[in-house]
């Protein structure tokens, strides 16, 4: 994965609650999904951004996710915001 802008704080928000605020509030531009995250947390997020036209990429893993975000654990979500 290669966006460098996740590592920004001010950019990016992780995790399900806030991704769907943002989400929501229409600041979410970028949602990034971990494919071996659980459905039940991830298909809301999917189907919302494609209700709305908001960009999707896929991660290959929880881990890679949060590496990316700059944090310690596993992520299932993330977003850019603007």
């Amino acid at each position: 994965m290669s966006d460098e802008a996740l590592l920004d704080k001010r950019r990016r928000i992780v995790g399900k609650k806030q991704t769907l605020k943002a989400i929501l509030a229409g600041s979410a531009k970028v949602v990034y999904i971990a494919r071996d995250a659980e459905k039940d947390v991830t298909d809301e997020i999917r189907n919302l951004c494609l209700q709305k036209g908001i960009t999707l990429k896929d991660v290959e893993t929880m881990r890679q996710l949060g590496k990316s975000c700059g944090i310690e654990i596993g992520a299932a979500v993330a977003a850019l915001v603007e």
